[in-house]
């Protein structure tokens, strides 16, 4: 069985370390690819890391993950709030999805609290910072190593 997990960042996400970094904290997006690319290696993991501003690219790339991977990562970022879309391309996915917020998105403001991407996911992690991301992975491979 592959071993291939996709891990999908949505918009603004270029931007970490940078935007509001009393939110998002200081660490960039090369950080947390850097840092889960080390830990994917630990845990027998093939890794794709990819980031869009563009809705229609995260869908294409849940598509090619449909083909390939074992488990998908995503931090749809405002589209968890937003995108019917997402969810609908989520829902043609036959495997673990772990869904990542970097911040506490139920101490923020009220739409935020509303994630469409939940309908769909399989674990949920919010407010734990980046490291929400290895957490995100360590379940993808928990669920495989269960399912062998």
């Amino acid at each position: 069985m592959s071993r291939l997990v996709y891990m999908l960042n949505g918009p603004n996400l270029n931007l970490l370390g940078k935007r509001q970094p009393h939110i998002y904290g200081h660490e960039t997006l090369a950080d947390v690819e850097r840092d889960c690319r080390a830990l994917a290696a630990e845990l027998k993991l093939d890794l794709v890391f990819q980031q869009s501003n563009r809705e229609y690219e995260i869908i294409d790339w849940i598509h090619e993950a449909r083909e390939t991977a074992c488990g998908l990562v995503i931090n749809p970022a405002a589209f968890t709030h937003t995108s019917v879309a997402v969810l609908d391309a989520l829902n043609t996915f036959d495997h673990p999805v772990i869904e990542v917020h970097i911040s506490n998105v139920h101490k923020r403001e009220e739409f935020r609290h509303r994630s469409f991407v939940s309908l769909r996911a399989d674990g949920v992690i919010a407010g734990c910072g980046t490291l929400g991301y290895q957490l995100g992975l360590r379940r993808i491979a928990q669920l495989l190593d269960q399912a062998a």
